[in-house]
């Protein structure tokens, strides 16, 4: 697994978008400008710190953000706008996500098994970017970004 940085479109999204998903209060979790088949996605995930994002939340950050794009038009060809929570179990591919979630249960899914292990389930306690290190039942250990297929937060439904 390799840490993800935003391209000059997500970048340019991202700096338009934040001050305007801030004082709706939400944060922006991450932004995805996505081919998919023949079409364009431009994704902006939100969250909050206090509560649950509804499909309430992302209709009323989607009008501001839809009515900013239109006037800045940061983005030449035609792309489908699309807002949305950042989900219990989203993915952790970014610096700022590791660094958000230091101290919360993650799921680390290995490439190959290390003594018979392909998944840990554990608390992220720490990460740099050669390795992120998991408190375990079986104690801490530390993986390397290399042998990571991916890394989530983990949430235990019951």
């Amino acid at each position: 697994m390799k840490l993800k940085k935003f391209g000059s479109t997500e970048q340019r999204i991202y700096e338009l978008a934040a001050p305007i998903v801030t004082e709706l209060g939400y944060l922006v979790w991450d932004i995805r400008y996505e081919k998919e088949g023949a079409s364009w996605y431009l994704r902006i995930f939100i969250d909050s710190e206090t509560e649950t994002i509804s499909i309430n939340d992302c209709e009323k950050v989607t009008g501001p953000i839809s009515d900013m794009l239109d006037e800045k038009d940061p983005i030449a060809q035609s792309y489908i706008l699309e807002i949305s929570s950042a989900g219990l179990e989203r993915d952790l591919i970014r610096e700022s996500h590791f660094d958000a979630c230091v101290g919360c249960v993650v799921r680390a899914r290995l490439i190959r098994p290390i003594d018979g292990c392909r998944e840990m389930v554990g608390t992220l306690t720490d990460w740099n970017k050669e390795q992120i290190t998991l408190e375990t039942e079986n104690g801490a250990a530390e993986i390397p970004f290399n042998a990571l297929a991916f890394v989530k937060l983990y949430f235990e439904f019951e």
